[in-house]
């Protein structure tokens, strides 16, 4: 047993010390916290005065501490998730979501912090103190500070249960994802798929089959021959750098059938069944809202948003969906005719949709991934993107490997200084998928927050999480365009955490910055990866060191709005399925929130929905994450991050001056100002007007002419 001042998780270290914590380590780090904290807090309900100093202060204390510990807890749980670290987790949560609670229902420190509002010190307070209470003001409403007795109990039960319903819904959409494997043995069943995907599944069939190389055995203990690129075995997984190349190029339809088939119901029947656990989350959420005074969870959820209401976010998603789908039915039309043209006689079906859409694209744009990620080497793409960090924001990222803790060998660690050489801010990279203990997706997530406390700065540090495809052999790794799309989208999010100039940790960096707003740093960001200039920058061929041609520029530019109606009527199927389950559906009515979500689905998309897709199971995003009646927010953020980059083109993507000027004051606003400030707001201050669609229809491609 490991002792309390031996435990890596208490050290008084700034970074994790994750080469060096383990499951065991977790839940007495988490009861000691816990007591401490308690501890800490029930002296301040005594003692603490309505004032700033005496009550936000040791607040932000307390919540750096409980981050200190849950939060490396909760990074290993996503990036090298286990049998005994899940069970560590899962152990511990009840006891963090208690505190959680007991922190944000605290009637006295809620009547000190209404009392400081009604105070003459309120006006003396700078805004960002003010924004900082209000918020804390919110959240202590939010969690049922005003529910007394057998309300308030029910409350912290609903909340309780909710948490361990999310984070089982999270656990089984990465077990059945992890469970899956399609093993080819024969190389015409990968027709049509480029050698560094059979290289890739080579080393998939590999990794999961043979224990040691030098001793080819499989787990269990059995003999095995290893794989080898030329000669197979293949295995084939969900994991989206293996599935969706598949689903695009190879031949056989069935194999694609099938491949779709398994994906569409992950964890949707057996023991990882999650469709039971969808009705419960939802009837729970809905009930909690009602506790609070709201009709649904969808209006509990937009009392925290830029949005005012639900029927604003279906006038957004009504607004486009008109274009949308009329750009999706043309788009539908042409990848029928080519797949006829093609000898398909099938009727189209979805698990045709990403293939055809590469052949269209393929004839039409004379290019795909396969020919883009030769240029595309993932140590190159992070100096041209770490460049335009520094062109637009004055900020140098330099490799700091070796003076961080971290949990994987693949792991890089960056230092952020500003133009006097100052180190402002921290980053975790971890780039490479890992099916077997990391979830699937790219993310963003803090690790430390920019707060000033007892006169000393602590600077924020932000971890960056992707999925691609690891190095094989002497080869890089590879991106295709959209993994560097999505690489661009997670730095956004990064800087605007790490390039905060706010001291307070409550709103410092993303902290505080309105859910449905919160995207605009990052879907900023990906637009300049259409810039010609910055395309220039980020490729370079692994193999001759050419940069990529301008043809191939043009081409990635037309690809932009490249089949974009398809793109954004799935998105609109997405957004609207989340708020009609949040805001309309009763869970006790019976109905099954499967056929609901097939119904929205017949409402956006242009190509039936088959019987068999039960991808709601696996919709982590709003069933085991913050985007609950949230999902919209993609789409919202949109509207404001392509009319923020249409700043950058008004001044002329050719003027430099202009453009660095425009980036800065960027930096100065949206990145500066964190959530200090209102997004309203902030918008105005770097527009100089409310936000518009026009740009963001410009930029996908859906202003049709009639």
């Amino acid at each position: 047993m490991t002792s309390i001042s031996s435990n890596p998780l208490l050290s008084s270290e700034t970074l994790p010390k994750y080469a060096t914590i383990a499951s065991e380590h977790v839940l007495p780090a988490v009861e000691y916290i816990v007591k401490q904290i308690t501890a800490s807090f029930e002296h301040l309900e005594e003692n603490a005065e309505a004032a700033w100093d005496s009550l936000m202060t040791p607040f932000d204390k307390i919540d750096r501490a409980l981050n200190r510990v849950w939060g490396p807890i909760g990074h290993l749980n996503a990036v090298k998730n286990s049998d005994d670290l899940r069970q560590a987790y899962e152990s511990a949560l009840p006891q963090i979501v208690s505190l959680s609670l007991r922190l944000a229902q605290s009637e006295k420190v809620y009547a000190k912090l209404k009392e400081i509002t009604c105070s003459s010190q309120w006006i003396e307070l700078s805004a960002t103190k003010r924004r900082a209470i209000e918020l804390a003001i919110r959240s202590a409403e939010l969690s049922g500070i005003a529910l007394t007795g057998n309300k308030r109990t029910r409350f912290n039960e609903l909340a309780t249960r909710l948490s361990e319903l999310e984070t089982k819904f999270q656990n089984n959409v990465l077990d059945a994802t992890k469970a899956f494997c399609l093993v080819l043995t024969h190389k015409s069943d990968l027709d049509g798929l480029p050698e560094s995907y059979l290289e890739m599944a080579s080393q998939t069939y590999n990794r999961k089959n043979i224990k040691d190389a030098g001793n080819p055995a499989s787990c269990t203990g059995t003999t095995i021959a290893a794989s080898t690129p030329t000669d197979g075995p293949w295995a084939i997984t969900l994991d989206m750098p293996s599935y969706l190349p598949f689903m695009e190029h190879a031949r056989k339809r069935n194999l694609r059938e099938n491949l779709w088939k398994a994906h569409a119901t992950r964890a949707s029947e057996g023991e990882k069944n999650n469709q039971p656990l969808i009705l419960e989350i939802l009837m729970l959420r809905k009930e909690l809202a009602q506790l609070l005074g709201y009709q649904n969870w969808a209006q509990r959820s937009l009392a925290e948003k830029m949005a005012e209401s639900v029927s604003s976010v279906f006038e957004l998603l009504t607004e486009v969906r008109a274009p949308a789908r009329k750009r999706a039915l043309n788009n539908l039309e042409e990848l029928k005719t080519l797949a006829k043209e093609g000898g398909q006689t099938e009727p189209f079906q979805i698990w045709d949709t990403w293939f055809w859409r590469a052949r269209l694209q393929e004839k039409q744009l004379q290019f795909n991934d396969e020919i883009l990620r030769p240029y595309f080497p993932l140590p190159h793409v992070m100096q041209g993107l770490f460049q335009l960090v520094e062109r637009l924001f004055g900020v140098t990222l330099t490799s700091a490997d070796g003076t961080a803790e971290v949990w994987n060998s693949d792991v890089h660690f960056y230092h952020a200084k500003d133009e006097n050489g100052e180190h402002i801010a921290s980053l975790y990279f971890d780039p490479y998928s890992r099916p077997e203990n990391k979830r699937g997706g790219a993310w963003m997530n803090i690790c430390n927050s920019r707060r000033m406390l007892d006169g000393e700065l602590e600077i924020p540090v932000t971890y960056i999480c992707c999925n691609n495809a690891p190095p094989i052999g002497n080869k890089p790794s590879l991106l295709s365009f959209g993994e560097v799309t999505t690489l661009f989208h997670e730095m956004g999010h990064a800087l605007q955490h790490m390039l905060t100039r706010v001291d307070i940790g409550q709103v410092s960096g993303i902290s505080g910055v309105e859910w449905d707003a919160v995207e605009l740093a990052s879907q900023f960001m990906e637009n300049w990866c259409y810039d010609a200039p910055t395309l220039k920058s980020i490729s370079k061929h692994h193999q001759t060191g050419e940069h990529l041609p301008d043809t191939f520029i043009d081409k990635i530019q037309r690809y932009r709005v490249f089949a974009s109606g398809l793109a954004m009527v799935r998105q609109l199927a997405f957004a609207e399925s989340d708020m009609v389950l949040h805001s309309q559906f009763d869970p006790t009515s019976g109905q099954n929130p499967l056929e609901l979500y097939k119904q929205v689905g017949e409402r956006n998309l242009v190509l039936a929905m088959p019987p068999e897709d039960r991808s709601l199971c696996a919709f982590s995003h709003i069933f085991s994450s913050s985007y609950a009646a949230g999902y919209y927010s993609y789409l919202w953020a949109e509207v404001l991050s392509a009319d923020a980059f249409a700043a950058f083109e008004e001044v002329g993507m050719d003027n430099e001056a202009e453009l660095r000027n425009t980036g800065r004051r960027y930096r100065e606003t949206f990145l500066a100002l964190g959530g200090s400030r209102h997004p309203q707001e902030v918008f105005r201050e770097f527009r100089g007007r409310s936000p518009k669609t026009e740009a963001l229809l410009r930029h996908r491609g859906l202003m049709i002419k009639e």
